[in-house]
């Protein structure tokens, strides 16, 4: 046993000498001094890189996990490490948990991960006043559980998503935890307006998430006394309604409201009044109308506001030009015009700005043109046609541009070329050919060219040599064939290739994209891909996703290509 394991075991037998000189609370940077370090003879190795030898130690101990029965001797900041590769290499079972009673941990992050139950709660409870941040979302703990945290007074974060057997009853025992300042509840059934009685003790929190927790109408209230709180999350609540917003009135250290998809009208606006450092606030999908702008323009700090498929009309969008810090708004899918968009023009600070949907044509794009600082732009969906395109060309912070589902052709492509700073661009538009493309060569910087719809030949692919850095490209036109895969084969920093619906397609394609091995995501659905072309798949091992629907292969294929030589392949489609 030679090598790496010979220094495990030299470790092993110098932290005998040395651990009894140090709490458990104390730093491992003494026990580092009095470690050997790694010379340049052993010239160990892991992945090509040399080791430290604390990395190299931690992976040996969780490599032999089962040898340790405690870590209850080492200082803190070791047994963490240790704890969190178990953690990210889900090696923790409830069996090796045992070794780490009494650690003292300040950080135990087990969201989602699978068999944290009650007896769990025992361990985690028993590093006590040390304990400073809890996630166990998606767990089976139940109310019973909660009652161990009560020794763990200092805990600052707490996560609690989706955990389905937590009632009430369980939210009882929190009453002790008064250092919280983050409190996270995301779906779960359990809590009621009564369980949130539980919250009116908890005056340091700053954040609380109670997103698509359904049963909280009337509990709002609450929340009175929590005079710190900055953050409250009750999106996807769709039983709280007006009545709930005046305990929040109060509130007046909150600046990021959510509240989305709720029952929320105007007169619930109105009552928010005195919330003056409220700075991001989403209303999407509640039947809000313009005439709550009345209140919001009262938001002088307001940021970023969300109005997305809320009863949005021209008539009172006046008020949207007193928002003059606004960085972020959104109007998507609601009923405003080109009449609309002129009371934007000075709102100088916009850096996102979406209108999707909206009613608008070329003609309101010209009260953009002075929006110098966005770098977003939302126009899918709209009237807009290549004619107005040449309103956006001095808009040199742009990065991400949206004109998908629009009236644009390869005409109105030119006045692009000035965007070099565009980053994302999506042209899902028939109107686009092979014609357009030479007018983007100047798009250097271009990462995302989402092209799903436009007629792109074989001719077409080969302009995609000017983008260099693209990580995402989808052409699903359905007029590429072989040849024009093979002009796309140096861009080597893709990670998502989609080129579905492209019939003519064969095995050859597969050959030619074998080199892009920083590939995550690739679709070739609806093509003449057969089994016989899987093979050139085999170096593409950071794959995790690959459709092939309709296509020649077999989900037997598919299922050893994976075993054999993709591990990493999380989804897979096959013919049907």
């Amino acid at each position: 046993m030679g090598g790496v394991f010979s220094w495990r075991k030299i470790l092993v037998e110098r932290w005998r000498e040395v651990f009894s000189g140090f709490s458990k609370t104390g730093s491992s940077k003494c026990l580092l001094s009095s470690l050997p370090s790694c010379s340049s003879d052993t010239q160990l190795r892991v992945q090509g890189n040399c080791p430290s030898l604390l990395e190299l130690s931690v992976h040996k101990i969780c490599e032999n996990i089962h040898e340790f029965k405690s870590f209850y001797i080492l200082p803190r900041d070791i047994s963490q490490l240790i704890f969190d590769e178990l953690v990210r290499s889900y090696c923790l079972t409830g069996v090796n948990l045992e070794a780490f009673r009494d650690c003292a941990l300040q950080y135990i992050h087990l969201r989602g991960y699978p068999g944290v139950d009650d007896y769990w709660m025992d361990i985690i409870s028993s590093q006590g006043q040390s304990l400073l941040s809890l996630d166990i979302s998606c767990s089976g703990v139940r109310d019973s559980a909660l009652g161990v945290l009560k020794d763990c007074f200092n805990l600052q974060n707490l996560a609690f998503n989706y955990c389905d057997q937590i009632s009430d009853s369980g939210l009882g025992f929190m009453s002790g935890l008064s250092n919280l300042t983050s409190l996270s509840f995301k779906q779960s059934n359990g809590l009621t307006a009564e369980g949130m009685k539980a919250f009116a003790s908890l005056l340091n929190l700053v954040n609380l998430d109670l997103q698509r927790c359904l049963k909280i109408h009337g509990g709002l209230i609450h929340l009175r006394g929590l005079t710190k709180l900055e953050s409250l999350n009750i999106n996807y609540c769709n039983d709280v309604s007006d009545e709930d917003m005046d305990p929040l009135s109060g509130l007046s250290n909150i600046k990021e409201l959510k509240m989305s998809c709720t029952k929320v009208t105007d007169m619930g606006i109105a009552l928010l009044n005195g919330l003056h450092k409220l700075s991001h606030l989403n209303l999407e999908g509640c039947p809000v109308t313009t005439a709550s702008l009345k209140s919001i323009s009262g938001f002088v700090s307001l940021l970023h506001l969300n109005l997305n498929r809320c009863d949005l009309t021209d008539d009172g969008c006046e008020k949207l030009s007193e928002l003059i810090n606004l960085e972020v708004l959104n109007l998507g899918y609601t009923k405003i015009t080109n009449a609309c968009l002129v009371h934007l023009k000075g709102l100088t600070n916009l850096e996102i700005l979406n209108l999707d949907s909206c009613i608008i044509s070329s003609k309101g794009l010209l009260n953009l043109k002075g929006l110098l600082r966005l770098k977003r732009l939302e126009l899918s969906d709209t009237g807009v046609k290549s004619e107005a395109l040449h309103h956006l060309s001095d808009l040199h912070n742009l990065e991400d541009l949206n004109l998908s589902f629009t009236l644009v052709s390869d005409g109105g492509l030119i006045a692009l070329s000035r965007l070099t700073s565009l980053k994302s661009l999506n042209l899902d538009v028939y109107g686009i050919t092979d014609a357009g493309l030479p007018s983007l060569q100047s798009l250097s910087r271009l990462t995302h060219l989402d092209l799903f719809d436009a007629l792109i030949t074989d001719f077409g692919m080969n302009y995609f040599k000017y983008f260099k850095n693209l990580q995402s490209l989808e052409v699903c036109g359905g007029l590429v064939t072989d040849a024009g895969v093979k002009n796309i084969e140096d861009l080597t920093s893709l990670n998502l290739l989609n080129l579905s619906q492209n019939r003519l397609l064969t095995d050859k394609a597969l050959e030619y994209i074998s080199g892009l091995t920083n590939l995550t995501l690739l679709n070739v659905s609806n093509s003449n891909i057969t089994n016989a072309g899987l093979r050139h798949l085999k170096p593409l091992k950071n794959l995790r996703s690959i459709h092939l629907h309709l296509c020649g292969m077999t989900a037997y294929e598919l299922k050893k290509l994976h075993l054999d030589c993709l591990p990493n392949l999380g989804h897979y489609r096959e013919r049907v």
